[in-house]
């Protein structure tokens, strides 16, 4: 009976004693998968140099992996500011970045989670990355030069985060808007350019209407001059006749025409002489 007993402790502290082992196994390494890197604690204190992707050997139970992810993270932050007219100018920027692995054990130290980083270097940092953009330039031009705008931020939001091991990669202005008096004020401006330009539009073609009346003017006055030299000329009482015949070819009279020429059929004009005249006469 007591060989029993002790066959079955010693099964017993045999069986912790491989638990133990298992855990002790267990609790002594750690793999670190692409795009991760971690952060070895012993005793509370962060040790220098992250783990990188692969298998690692650490001290069991003494320690705390801290695991951060170095793929693109992306995050929207609102921001607001004056521009150089002193208009209230809001923003929302999407920011995607990840963090510098190389740096990973100082954001531990200084920073801790990624919700931390987001929250107290991230949004404060774009915040006056954006009062620097935005105080170079008025509300117009922060509108229309939207492009120049989002340059500047992003030097200056990639300046003030680099140091932080935060790696900015792009960034995309979401929302732009202004106050209501601006829009009012652009919204004016518009309907005045748009009357501007209908204005000059209707001087324009009045002006066009006027020149094409002189142009038929000039027009008609020198046919007229150089029918008049014609009828001077040798050889335009030709012309009197060739119209008088023309005349009456066109003539909507009932009864026939007559056409008389005189004498001198060279010189003279012809007459159209319709009979209806004579019979209508007693």
């Amino acid at each position: 009976m007591n060989n029993q007993q002790f066959a079955n402790w010693q099964t017993t502290v045999l069986g912790i004693f491989l638990a133990i082992l298992v855990s002790i196994a267990f609790n002594s390494f750690i793999i670190i998968n692409p795009g991760q890197a971690g952060v070895i604690s012993i005793l509370g204190k962060a040790r220098d140099g992250a783990l990188l992707e692969g298998i690692h050997l650490k001290p069991p139970f003494i320690s705390v992996i801290d695991v951060y992810d170095l793929t693109v993270q992306k995050f929207e932050v609102p921001a607001e500011s004056s521009t150089k007219d002193l208009q209230n100018l809001s923003a929302r920027f999407a920011i995607n970045f990840r963090l510098d692995p190389t740096q990973v054990v100082e954001v531990r130290r200084k920073q801790g989670t990624l919700a931390n980083i987001v929250s107290k270097i991230i949004a404060p940092q774009t915040q006056e990355a954006f009062k620097i953009a935005a105080a170079r330039r008025t509300v117009e031009e922060a509108i229309t030069k939207r492009s120049e705008l989002k340059e500047d931020f992003d030097n200056a939001l990639g300046d003030r985060l680099d140091k932080y091991g935060i790696i900015v990669l792009d960034t995309s202005v979401v929302d732009l808007t202004f106050s209501p008096e601006f829009a009012r004020a652009v919204e004016e401006k518009q309907i005045a350019e748009q009357r501007a330009q209908r204005a000059v539009y209707v001087a324009r073609e009045a002006e066009q209407e006027a020149q094409a009346e002189v142009n038929r003017a000039k027009g008609k006055a020198e046919a007229q001059r150089l029918l008049a030299e014609t009828l001077k000329a040798q050889g335009g009482q030709l012309v009197l006749q060739k119209e008088a015949i023309e005349a009456w070819k066109a003539g909507g009279a009932q009864m026939p025409n007559v056409l008389v020429m005189g004498n001198d059929a060279k010189n003279s004009v012809p007459f159209i002489f319709n009979l209806g005249n004579t019979q209508s006469q007693p």
